[in-house]
């Protein structure tokens, strides 16, 4: 009789062990089963990034922008309503006017640059010209304000006399033959 109760003891103590390590599978489990949860496929992220970038561009300070917004133009709309950046429209000679928001202390490079940003961001969301040699571009167009061609890329715009909302003209250049 003497053994069965140390029997009986062991498998208590034995029991005792397994409930612990069955409690450590479950807790492991667990985490895994978060792990998965919190482990999301990037298209699906990007799926919730856009709806949130969608709700905020309903406000109102943002309402201008497109519905694929990107950072940088919802740091130029900030910059604009702040008096960092000012907006140069461009027009084109087929009478489109495109808004180029470039900051207060612009260079002609710079708003070159931003030109080019505004065309390519136009072709993705419209499914245009795929490439465009921005070379030849700036050797047979020239941009125009006032009368004064804008040569120097160094120059800043405000020395030109651009303030913001003004209106610069994307003109081709004329060859001497």
């Amino acid at each position: 009789m003497d053994e069965c109760p140390d029997l009986l003891n062991v498998e208590k103590g034995e029991l005792e062990v397994k409930s612990v390590v069955d409690d450590i599978k479950t807790e492991e489990e667990e985490e895994e089963e978060e792990e998965d949860e919190e482990a999301m496929p990037h298209s699906e992220f990007l799926d919730i990034f856009e709806e949130g970038l969608a709700l905020m561009v309903q406000d109102p300070l943002l309402c201008d922008l497109p519905i694929q917004v990107t950072l940088e133009e919802v740091n130029s709309q900030v910059a604009l309503e702040y008096g960092q950046a000012m907006t140069v429209r461009v027009c084109k000679g087929d009478g489109e006017v495109m808004p180029i928001v470039v900051v207060q202390s612009a260079t002609v490079l710079d708003l070159k640059k931003a030109i080019r940003r505004y065309i390519e961001l136009k072709q993705q969301r419209e499914g245009g010209v795929k490439h465009i040699g921005w070379k030849y571009v700036w050797r047979t167009f020239h941009l125009v304000f006032n009368g004064e061609k804008l040569e120097d890329d160094n120059g800043k715009l405000k020395d030109y006399g651009i303030r913001n909302r003004d209106e610069v003209t994307f003109f081709k250049t004329l060859r001497k033959k």
